[in-house]
């Protein structure tokens, strides 16, 4: 008999009589042929799994739980540092301080995410030792519990690396400074997004430390439409299709399409509405999604296709300037000769090479054009691809 089928499956008194059996049992090997599934279960099903195995713990048998901690699954980690956290005795926080001072990678996570829940000063320098280490699961959860004791150490250092020269640093801060969910750090995440190679897992991070539809009423808003943008554009390469509904991206839409016209506001609904349609066009995009995620995709195309935004079409050139935050954007969308040709005269040269791409792709990249652009572009690698295009 199959228990993980049993586990995940839809009967009662099956999946409870196994969520038992692995609390009761303390049964390892069973819990590690779980976990050992994680990749081939839906989400949905997972959270499900977590809430049978949560609600199988009682005062006298999750102490049983501290001998899981050597097998490390992000679905399951929550439940049980929640669970030890709400329990908890002296004896518990004792050996969770061991764990996390010198257990494995696996018992360190899920200690870091016992002390968000059972704060104790004691775990404070560890959890700043660790806070911004390679580990993204341990660092995120060392972020959560140093929120929740108020110690702001690691925090600091995390903003001072946002200036780094290094691209993962760079993005290690920002997991940080996500998990701390403090909003102070919101205008220099978004100030770093600007600038970084990684814009798409920046803006990522910052919808989940504050949701971006929360932020359109507010100073910050351009650049959650930014942020919006980026997200757009990574989805299916860089970010999965199923983190959709996470974005809140439904609302946001709707949002957009009511408030007052803007340049920005024009580009991201553009962006977004030719996204929408290329993942339904294309059946692998959606293949092993569950069916949230994709009614939720179904949902916006919708919401976006039935409405009217041609009049929305001439607020696109308001953000046709090389010093746009939204330039590479609207490139995606305009194809005017005229508007392209005119930024071939700018200063900004990695536009003036994008630029030349598209003509090119349009078969309208004229001799005059090239010539244009070659006598703007002084950087010699950048010479090299414009004299190729």
């Amino acid at each position: 008999m199959d228990k993980i089928k049993l586990l995940t499956g839809k009967n009662p008194k099956e999946y409870e009589a196994v969520a038992l059996e692995i609390i009761n049992n303390a049964d390892v090997d069973l819990f590690g042929e779980l976990v050992s599934r994680d990749d081939f279960l839906f989400d949905f099903v997972k959270a499900n799994v977590a809430k049978r195995l949560e609600n199988a713990c009682t005062k006298d048998n999750y102490k049983n739980l501290l001998k899981f901690l050597e097998i490390y699954s992000p679905y399951y980690e929550d439940f049980i540092s929640s669970t030890l956290g709400f329990f908890a005795d002296n004896e518990v926080v004792e050996i969770m301080l061991e764990k996390l001072n010198s257990g494995s990678d696996s018992a360190k996570t899920y200690a870091a995410g016992f002390f968000a829940y059972k704060q104790d000063l004691r775990a404070t320098e560890l959890l700043n030792k660790y806070a911004l280490g390679e580990d993204i699961s341990l660092l995120e959860n060392c972020a959560r519990a140093l929120s929740k004791i108020g110690d702001r150490t690691a925090y600091n250092e995390a903003l001072k690396m946002l200036s780094s020269n290094d691209d993962f640093d760079i993005i290690k801060s920002v997991n940080f400074l996500s998990a701390y969910q403090d909003k102070a750090a919101l205008k220099s995440l978004f100030k770093v997004m600007k600038t970084s190679k990684m814009s798409e897992n920046i803006a990522e991070e910052i919808s989940y430390l504050t949701p971006l539809t929360e932020l359109l009423q507010t100073e910050y808003r351009e650049d959650a439409i930014l942020a919006f943008c980026y997200i757009v554009n990574g989805i299916v390469e860089l970010i999965p299709v199923s983190q959709i509904i996470d974005f809140r991206f439904y609302e946001f839409i709707e949002k957009l399409l009511k408030s007052s016209p803007s340049g920005a506001g024009a580009v991201a609904l553009f962006l977004a509405k030719e996204k929408f349609n290329m993942i339904t066009e294309n059946e692998e995009y959606l293949f092993d999604e569950d069916k949230n995620t994709k009614n939720e995709v179904n949902d916006i195309k919708t919401l976006l296709n039935n409405a009217n935004l041609y009049p929305l079409t001439s607020f696109l050139y308001e953000e046709l300037y090389e010093d746009s935050d939204f330039i590479f954007f609207v490139l995606e969308i305009i194809r005017d000769e005229a508007s392209l040709v005119s930024l071939l005269d700018g200063e900004n040269q990695t536009v003036i090479i994008k630029v030349m791409e598209l003509l090119k792709s349009q078969n309208i990249l004229k001799d005059e054009y090239k010539q244009l652009a070659l006598s703007k572009i002084t950087d010699d690698n950048l010479k090299i691809i414009a004299r190729a295009i």
